[in-house]
C-alpha cells in the first residue's frame, strides 16, 4: 500500500488533485472570463452544485447574484470578481446562496494567476463557511455585552430582565422567564419577576408557578434540567390538578432551566426557557446559560449591596440631620442662655443708669413746664437738649438690649470692629462697674472683618464679664484692636491659615487662669463660679461663633497677673455698607391730602404721629385698637397709608391688622412701629412687599421722611 502512496504522490498532477479534492477548503479556479474551469469536492459540498453544473457558468451569476433579501448583487459590486481586473489578492466576507436556495456566510481569499510574464490569466478563489464562527462571534459579543451592562448596572429588575433577554437570544428559545426564589403560600409557589418573548398577561391566569418535580429542582440544588421533549419526560406531568401544563399555557416540548446562585450559595431564582418544538436545546445552550447565570448572579448580589448600601446611606444621612438639627437646636438654646446670663449680669447698672436719663428727662421737662408757666423762655434750650441727648442715649441703650438678646441667627456682614467697640464701651463700662477702670485702643486703619457683629458685640461682653469677675478687688480692663500678619509659623501656633487677621484683645489685671484647667475652659458647661452664678457656656458659645467665622480665639494668662483673651478674625477685602445718616431737619410740607390711618393705643405716641402727619401735609385719622382700626379699613374711606404699632390691645396685634386689611386692601402700605427688636415685632422678618418697619423711638424727621417714601412710592 505505501508503494502505491509513493507512486500516486511522485506523478505531480494526480498529487495536486489528490490534494486538492481531499481538502476541507472549497477551491475554485476562474478563466479570464471569470468563467468556472474548476471546482474541488469541497466547493461542490459547500454550494450544492456539482463541478459538471458549475463548468462553464460566471461563478458570481450561479452562487452569489443575490442579496439575502432579495436584491441583484451586481457583478461589478463583488469584490470577489475584482482580484482578477485589480491584480489584487481581495479577502472578506460574503453571502453565497446554495442550490436550494437556502443563504450561508462564507469568508473568502480571491487571488490572481498569472503567466510566465506576470499577466492574469485566471483567478483561484478558496473559500470556508463561517456561519458557526459567525454565532460564535455574535455568542461570544452577546455575552461580554451583558457581562458589561451587569457590570455597570445597580437597578435589579433591569439586571434580570437584560439576563432573560439575553438567554432567548443566546438558546434561540421562543420565550424566557425568570422567577424569583420567594416561596408563597404552602411553601410550593414561586414568583414570577420577568419575561422575554411573551407578555405577562399569558402567564397572570395561571398563578405563581408550584414546586412540581420539574420546576422545583432549579431553586433546592438540582442543577440544570434540559430535556429535548418535556411532554415525555418522566418527570413531567406528576401534581394535581393539572398534570401538567395548565390548558392555555405557553407550548413548550424543549425546556432549558439554569438555577441562579449567589456568591453565598443561595439559590436567588431560576433562568427558564422554552421552545414549542423538540429538541432545539443543545449541550453548549446549557453550557452559555450557566456562564449567564454567574453573570446574573453577580449583578444581583451587587444591586442587593447597592440597594443595601443605599438605603444605609439615606439612614445615615437622616440621622446626620436630626443630630444637625438637634445640634442646632442645642447651640440655640446655649447661646441664647449665654445672652440671658449676660443679660442678668447687666440688670443692676443699666437700672441705675436708666434711671439717671429718666431724671435727666423728666427733670428737664418739668423746669420748661415751670418756667413756660412763669412766661420766662430763656434758657430752657439747654433743658431742652439735655433731654432729648438723655432720651436719644436711652433709646440706644433699649436697642443695644434688644439687639443683644434676641433669638434670631444674623448673617455676617462686612463690620468696621473699631466702630463696634467703641460703640460698647459704654455698656462695657456700666456692666463691670466703677471699681474697674476701662481702656479701648484701637489700632488706625484697622482692616474690616466679615463677622456676625451682634454675635461678637455678646461674646466682647462676656469677656468684660469674665475679666470683670476675675478682679473681684477690682483692677484695669483693656479691650485692644489690631492688625495681624500670620506667618505659616504664627498661624500654626494658632491654629490658622496663614494670611491677614485682626484681633480684639480682652486684657484684665485679675487673678489670671490656673495651668490645670486652662485647656478646658473652651468645654461646655465648664465654669468656676459657685453654683447659681454661671453657666459655663460663655467662652464655648464664643469659641464656636468665632471658629464658625473662620478665626480663633486665643488665651495668654499667668497666675496672680491677669489673663488676655484674643480674638482672631480674617480680614474682609471687601468694602463697608454704611448706613444712612439722618441729619436734624425741619419737616418739610410735602403730602398733597392723602389720609394716613394711625393706630396705637399709647396716646401720646399717636399724637406725635399726627402732629407729624399733619405738619408734612397729610389727612389723619386715629385709631387706639386693633378692632376699630379694622372698622375703618373695611370701610370706604380713603387710606393711602396704614401706621400701625405691632403691640396692640383688643385681642388683634398691628401684624393681624395689616393682614386683615390686605384682604380688602391688597395694595395698601403698611408701616408697622414698635419697641420690639425689629425682626421679632413683625414676624422673624418676614415681610411683604409695600410693608416696612420703624423702631421707637424715632426722630420725629425721620418718620416724616418714611411716610413721605412709602407714600410717593
Amino acid at each position: 500500500m505505501s508503494s502505491e502512496i509513493l507512486a500516486l504522490l511522485a506523478d505531480p498532477t494526480r498529487r495536486l488533485e489528490a490534494i486538492v479534492n481531499n481538502t476541507t477548503m472549497a477551491i475554485f479556479v476562474m478563466d479570464d472570463r471569470q468563467h468556472c474551469i474548476f471546482a474541488n469536492r469541497a466547493a461542490e459540498h459547500l454550494t450544492g452544485y456539482s463541478f459538471s453544473e458549475l463548468q462553464g457558468q460566471p461563478l458570481h451569476d450561479v452562487i452569489h447574484n443575490k442579496y439575502p433579501d432579495g436584491r441583484h448583487y451586481p457583478l461589478e459590486e463583488c469584490p470577489i470578481d475584482q482580484a482578477f481586473p485589480e491584480r489584487a489578492q481581495m479577502q472578506g466576507e460574503e453571502i453565497f446562496v446554495h442550490k436550494d436556495g437556502s443563504f450561508f456566510p462564507v469568508a473568502f481569499t480571491a487571488s490572481p494567476i498569472g503567466d510566465d510574464a506576470g499577466v492574469p490569466i485566471g483567478t483561484i478563489i478558496e473559500v470556508r463557511p463561517i456561519a458557526e464562527e459567525m454565532e460564535q462571534r455574535e455568542t461570544l459579543a452577546l455575552l461580554n455585552q451583558t457581562g458589561q451592562a451587569l457590570a455597570a448596572e445597580v437597578d435589579l429588575e433591569r439586571i434580570v430582565q437584560m439576563v432573560t433577554d439575553a438567554g432567548v437570544s443566546l438558546t434561540g428559545a421562543q420565550f424566557g422567564a425568570f422567577f424569583y426564589n420567594v416561596v408563597g403560600e404552602g411553601s410550593e409557589k414561586y414568583l414570577l419577576y420577568t419575561l422575554s418573548g411573551a407578555e405577562r398577561s399569558q402567564f397572570e391566569n395561571f398563578g405563581m408557578p408550584r414546586a412540581t418535580a420539574v420546576f422545583a429542582p432549579t431553586f433546592t440544588g438540582g442543577g440544570v434540567i434540559r430535556s429535548d421533549d418535556i411532554l415525555i419526560d418522566e418527570r413531567y406531568g406528576k401534581n394535581e390538578p393539572h398534570h401538567g401544563m395548565p390548558k392555555g399555557h405557553l407550548p413548550v416540548r424543549s425546556y432549558l432551566a439554569v438555577p441562579v446562585q449567589s456568591r453565598s450559595g443561595e439559590v436567588i431564582g431560576g433562568l427558564f426557557f422554552g421552545h414549542s418544538s423538540p429538541a432545539m436545546f443543545k449541550k453548549h445552550h446549557e453550557e452559555l446559560m450557566v456562564g449567564i447565570a454567574a453573570h446574573a448572579a453577580i449583578g444581583v448580589d451587587n444591586a442587593r449591596l447597592y440597594d443595601e448600601l443605599k438605603h444605609l446611606n439615606e439612614s445615615l444621612e437622616r440621622r446626620v440631620q436630626e443630630a444637625v438639627a438637634e445640634r442646632a437646636q442645642a447651640e440655640e438654646a446655649l447661646r441664647q442662655a449665654q445672652k440671658m446670663e449676660a443679660v442678668g449680669q447687666l440688670t443692676g447698672g443699666i437700672a441705675h443708669d436708666f434711671n439717671n436719663l429718666l431724671a435727666g428727662i423728666s427733670g428737664g421737662l418739668e423746669v420748661i413746664e415751670r418756667r413756660l408757666a412763669q412766661g420766662r423762655t430763656d434758657g430752657i434750650e439747654k433743658f431742652i437738649t439735655g433731654a432729648q441727648t438723655s432720651a436719644q442715649r436711652a433709646a440706644a441703650l433699649t436697642q443695644r438690649l434688644l439687639a443683644f438678646s434676641r433669638r434670631q441667627t444674623l448673617d455676617p456682614k462686612p463690620t468696621d470692629v473699631n466702630r463696634l467697640v467703641f460703640g460698647m464701651e459704654d455698656l462695657i463700662r456700666r456692666t463691670v462697674g466703677p471699681q474697674i477702670a476701662v481702656e479701648v485702643v484701637g489700632a488706625g486703619g484697622l482692616w474690616l472683618a466679615k463677622v456676625d457683629a451682634a454675635q461678637l458685640e455678646s461674646a466682647l461682653l462676656n469677656l468684660a464679664i469674665n475679666a470683670r469677675d476675675a478682679m473681684p478687688d477690682g483692677g484695669r480692663l483693656t479691650i485692644e484692636t489690631a492688625n495681624k500678619w500670620l506667618d505659616n509659623r504664627a498661624a500654626r501656633e494658632r491654629d490658622l491659615p496663614p494670611g491677614q487677621y485682626l484681633s480684639v484683645c480682652v486684657t484684665d489685671t485679675g487673678t489670671g487662669i490656673p495651668d490645670d484647667i486652662r485647656d478646658r475652659i473652651f468645654d461646655p458647661f465648664f465654669t468656676t463660679k459657685p453654683i447659681g452664678q454661671g453657666t459655663g457656656l460663655g467662652l464655648s458659645m464664643i469659641h464656636g461663633f468665632v471658629r464658625q467665622s473662620g478665626g480663633q480665639v486665643r488665651v495668654y494668662s499667668e497666675d496672680d497677673h491677669g489673663t488676655t483673651m484674643c480674638v482672631y478674625l480674617p480680614r474682609y477685602l471687601g468694602s463697608l455698607d454704611h448706613e444712612p445718616v439722618h441729619g436734624d431737619v425741619a419737616i418739610e410740607e410735602v403730602g398733597s391730602g392723602e389720609t394716613v390711618l394711625v393706630i396705637d393705643d399709647e396716646p401720646t405716641v399717636r399724637m406725635l404721629i399726627v402732629d407729624v402727619l399733619e405738619e408734612a401735609g397729610y389727612k389723619a385719622l386715629e385709631a387706639e385698637d386693633g378692632p376699630s382700626g379694622l372698622n375703618i379699613l373695611q370701610s370706604d374711606v380713603r387710606i393711602d397709608l396704614l401706621i400701625t404699632d405691632v403691640g396692640l390691645p383688643g385681642g388683634m396685634n398691628g401684624r393681624q391688622v395689616a393682614d386683615a386689611a390686605r384682604v380688602q386692601r391688597p395694595a395698601l402700605k403698611i408701616l408697622f412701629v414698635t419697641g420690639f427688636a425689629e425682626n421679632a415685632a413683625v414676624g422673624n422678618g418676614h415681610l411683604e412687599p409695600g410693608m416696612e418697619v420703624i423702631t421707637k423711638p424715632f426722630v420725629m424727621t425721620e418718620l416724616a421722611n418714611k411716610i413721605s417714601e412709602m407714600i410717593d412710592t
